[in-house]
Parts: structure tokens; sequence; C-alpha cells
């Protein structure tokens, strides 16, 4: 439980510009960063006397504390300055000591954090972390009032909406823990945040919650036919056998309609999606399904509903968000296919297509700078990348031809003819890259 005392320093730059020294926090970043809290503490506590209501260096001091292996005395130390005189940051700090132990991160935990958010009750952080101590000793219903009012107070922290949808879930309000996994996957989250969301998105649109034990062992057999062995027709007589029994398990109707697409039957496909929709309608899975057949029938217009019903009620769906994306793009509704794009990038954050894609949109939108850093993504991390590297030239070329300014124009042509150069360099024969020097070139 350690890490989520440590929140504070997971934002921010490890260091300053180049040759600079680090400072205070910085520096401490750094030495918690390579587990040597005993040098961090001093520069911490300096740094907390002279910010002593600083949160971020409270849950830094307290992470080296605990690091150190001073819990205790930590515990002891902060209870004796509670007795000399309340105040709300020690009892926060005394919450994330507490937390920082199984033992006692229920109810010792829970009584900090409550008390500090008694003493600063417009502080969202104080709100946040009694919820999370709450969902922690799973409290769910008590941990919904705190956690919603954190979201008030601090609407734009995206690692909020997870403690809370979970805290929906477990109390029996699904669609409202489904609508805060979205706000959170349009609010930029962490890898870590994603992994989080996708964990719970699993559980609560789990299709087989409630299956019938006595079909399991018919549905591996179906599941076997289709997936591994690339036999759609006895996978279908399987599905067939199990709704004889129950016909209405939506899960097995959307299989059934999977099997019936792999051998190009659509109208069995479709009549077999529908009537999942119709038994499961909260299933994002199932519209998407239908979405995605109409598109191999070339039928946008017909799969963009679904699409979006899909991502809807599934925020986690990435093949759902990029087959929208391409459909807004298509439309030329570019703002649309950008915000479908934009949150792929946090969903695939080390996937090449969708830079891809909405480098394009940026492009097609003027936006050249949001263009060049998602094509610089990719090119970073591989420098060989020779496809990202020509659209960096492209999109350079295309900048220098448009722009007004003479001097935002030679900067542009300066920029494209180095990335032309690199891919000419290791491609020779690559007529896009010749032509589009050419272009730099002429008058």
């Amino acid at each position: 439980m350690t890490a989520v005392l440590g929140l504070g320093l997971a934002t921010g730059c490890r260091h300053t510009a180049a040759g600079a020294p680090l400072d205070a926090r910085a520096q401490a970043r750094e030495y918690l960063a390579r587990n040597e809290p005993e040098r961090a503490l001093p520069l911490l506590e300096a740094e907390s006397t002279r910010a002593p209501e600083d949160l971020e260096v409270a849950r830094a001091l307290t992470a080296a504390q605990v690091k150190a292996g001073r819990t205790d005395a930590w515990i002891a130390e902060l209870k004796r300055r509670n007795t000399l005189g309340e105040r709300a940051v020690n009892h926060y700090m005394l919450g994330l000591a507490y937390f920082s132990r199984a033992s006692e991160a229920g109810a010792p935990a829970v009584a900090a954090f409550e008390r500090a958010r008694e003493l600063k009750p417009d502080e969202p952080e104080f709100h946040y972390r009694l919820g999370v101590a709450l969902v922690e000793s799973e409290q769910y219903a008590a941990a919904v009032g705190p956690l919603r009012r954190a979201v008030e107070l601090a609407p734009e922290r995206a690692g909020t909406r997870l403690p809370l949808a979970k805290a929906l879930a477990r109390t029996g309000d699904p669609a409202g823990a489904v609508a805060e996994l979205a706000v959170l996957v349009g609010k930029e989250p962490s890898p870590a945040e994603v992994a989080t969301a996708r964990a719970l998105m699993d559980q609560i649109a789990d299709p087989f919650a409630r299956f019938p034990k006595a079909a399991e062992p018919k549905l591996e057999e179906g599941m076997r036919y289709l997936q591994e062995l690339d036999a759609p027709h006895p996978a279908i007589i399987a599905f067939e056998e199990i709704l004889q029994d129950y016909p209405d398990l939506a899960v097995v109707h959307a299989l059934t309609g999977l099997a019936w697409q792999r051998v190009d039957d659509a109208g069995r496909a479709v009549e077999e999606f529908k009537r999942a929709i119709e038994l499961a309608p909260t299933d994002g899975k199932n519209h998407f399904y239908l979405g995605e057949l109409y598109l191999t029938r070339q039928r946008p217009e017909a799969a963009r509903p679904y699409l979006e019903k899909a991502v809807a009620l599934n925020p986690l769906l990435d093949l759902a968000w990029f087959r929208l994306g391409d459909l807004h793009l298509e439309r030329k509704d570019l703002r649309a296919a950008d915000e479908a794009f934009r949150i792929l990038t946090f969903l695939q954050p080390d996937a090449v297509p969708p830079r891809g894609k909405r480098a394009l949109v940026l492009q097609l939108e003027g936006d050249w700078a949001g263009a060049e850093r998602e094509l610089m993504h990719v090119v970073d991390k591989d420098p060989e990348n020779i496809e990202f590297t020509l659209r960096l030239g492209i999109l350079f070329t295309e900048q220098a031809r448009q722009a007004s300014r003479p001097e935002t124009r030679r900067e542009a042509a300066r920029k494209a003819e180095g990335w032309l150069r690199k891919v000419l360099e290791a491609q020779p024969e690559n007529a896009v890259a010749s032509r589009a020097l050419q272009q730099l070139k002429s008058p």
C-alpha cells in the first residue's frame, strides 16, 4: 500500500534545465526513486518546515518515513504534534502512515482522514483519501459520499474517478460506475489507471457472471471450435444446443452471431446480435459486434449508432473507438475524430496506429504542432520508423507550402528537408520523399 503515499511524486519533471542542479523537491524525488529514503528525509523535512501545508510535500515526507522503516516513530510524532495543536495536514500524514500497513489501513486510517476532512472540508485530497480508505475497507456505501465530494471539488483529477466507480459498482449502480469510467478515459489517464479501469469494467460487464454451471462444458466446446480450431460450424451446433435449454443467454447469442459471421452468413449474424442486445442491452460488446458487422458490409451509417452506443456502455472498448474515429474522419467530423483517437492514445499509449490517425486529423485541422507531437511520439521511441519519418517530412512540406509568414515557411522547409533526407538515406528509391524534396526546392 505504500505506493499510494507517493502519488504527488509521480508528476513533474525529475530534472531542471540541462546542467542545472536539482532543487530540493526534485532531489528528494530522485532519492526516493532510487530507494534512498534516508537521503530524501532531511530535504523533505526542510521543505515541510518551509511549506507546512503543502500536501505534495506531506505525501513525500510520509512515503520517505515509511520506506526508511520509521513508520512507528512517525505515527508517534504525528500524534504528539496533534496533542500540541491539531492540524489537518498532520492527521492527513497520520492517515497515510496508517494506510501503508495492512493491519491499520481500515479504521485507524479512516479516522485520521475523517478528522483531516473535518478540519479542512474544502480540500479534495482529504475527501479522496477518506473514500479510498473506505473502499479498501470494503465500506463501499460509506465511500460514495466522500469520493463524490472529491470529484466535485477537483473535477480535473482523473484518478478520483476510479475508487468512485468501484464504490458505485459495489453498491448496485453499474451505470454510475461506467459513467465515471467514461469521464476517466477522456481525462488523459495514466497506464496504471487504464489497467485498473479495464479490470473494473471487465467485472461490471462480465457476460459470464451468472452463466449456468451445467452449460459450461458445452460452452467450452463451442469456444474451442470457434477460437482455437477455427471451425465455426461445429461451434454453432454447440452454441445452439445450449440455447435449446437456456434461450435467454445473451452471451451465447453473441457467440453464435460471431460464428455465423465467420461463415459469411450476415443475416443470421445480425439476428443473433440483435437478440443479444435485447437480452443484455447494457453490454457494450453486443452493440460493438453489430456495428462491426455493418462495417464489413459497407454500411457505415448503420454501424455508427451501434459503435457510439458501444463506447457509451463500455468506454474501454479500444477497437470501437478506432472504428468510430475512422467513421468520423470519413464524414469530415474532425473534432469527433480527434476525440476518438485522442482517447485511444491513452488506452493504447504504445500503439502506433492511433498516433498516426490522430496526427492526420490534427494536420487536417491545421494544428501542425499537435500533428508533429503525435508523430514524434513514435519516432522518438522508434527512430527507424521510416513511415512516420516520411510523414514528418510531408507534414512540414505542407506547412511550408501553406505558411503565410516567411520565417515560418523557412523553418518548416528546413525541418521538412531534414526528415525527407533521412528517409532517402534509408530508402534512396523512395519516390514520395523525392517528390516532396523537389517541391521544397521549386519556387
